[in-house]
């Protein structure tokens, strides 16, 4: 089996894979103010050859990757994500935020304030899921938030290069995802030759709210393409 490699989404932290049982793996910060930059990074940091997976902003990283280096990408597993370029709306909310860390507001402050988009309705009347999701934000800190939200407006289309993925790739979506509704999965799913998607219940935070569910997901699809 390949090294396994998890990304984070925004103002996340490796916490987010606790109780997945994904263990051992390598759980690269996200912390370059650029997108081609943290390809960049990681590629020059990662084993050889290597099985992906990435949440959100992770996954956005983790396909544009697996497009510049396809042949170093045994598997690649997204979720919670969007391959469309950003929308106005969301580089006004990502300033925003950038704004707000300037006047002084904490990363703990803004995780929270977005609550409603990271977990199901489910996962916000569990207090762990709450308290492990601000804590994420307290411990990524603002000066990586900050280059993480620089490197949100670095992102490009990525659609056009998905049907060129020729690895196994396993997409997986959260029905009551708020922010990156089922309609986004399916797209990716769609648009890749060798592609799985799996619609599960909970919000974007899907590793935090199932761990389980998402844990078998990707180590049955692991030992399916014995990757």
């Amino acid at each position: 089996m390949h090294p396994l490699v998890l990304l984070p989404g925004m103002n996340c932290t490796a916490d987010l894979w606790t109780g997945t049982g994904l263990e051992p793996a390598i759980a690269p910060a996200l912390d370059r103010p650029d997108m081609s930059e943290q390809v960049e990074a990681l590629l020059a940091d990662l084993p050889d050859r290597f099985v992906l997976v990435g949440l959100s902003l992770g996954a956005i990283v983790a396909m544009a990757l697996a497009q510049a280096a396809p042949r170093r990408v045994a598997g690649l597993c997204v979720m919670s994500t969007n391959a469309k370029q950003p929308t106005p709306a969301q580089r006004d909310g990502w300033q925003d935020w950038l704004d707000r860390i300037d006047r002084g507001e904490s990363a703990r402050e803004l995780q929270r304030s977005i609550l409603n988009g990271l977990l199901s309705k489910e996962g916000r009347e569990r207090v762990d899921a709450v308290d492990r999701t601000l804590e994420m934000g307290e411990r990524t800190g603002e000066q990586r938030l900050q280059a993480q939200l620089r490197m949100q407006q670095t992102r490009r289309d990525l659609r056009p290069g998905l049907d060129e993925l020729t690895m196994p790739v396993l997409v997986i979506g959260g029905q009551q995802d708020a922010i990156c509704p089922p309609s986004f999965h399916a797209e990716i799913a769609s648009a890749v030759p060798n592609a799985r998607y799996v619609s599960t219940d909970g919000g974007h935070l899907l590793p935090l709210e199932r761990p389980e569910t998402v844990g078998s997901l990707i180590s049955d699809w692991r030992a399916q393409h014995r990757i």
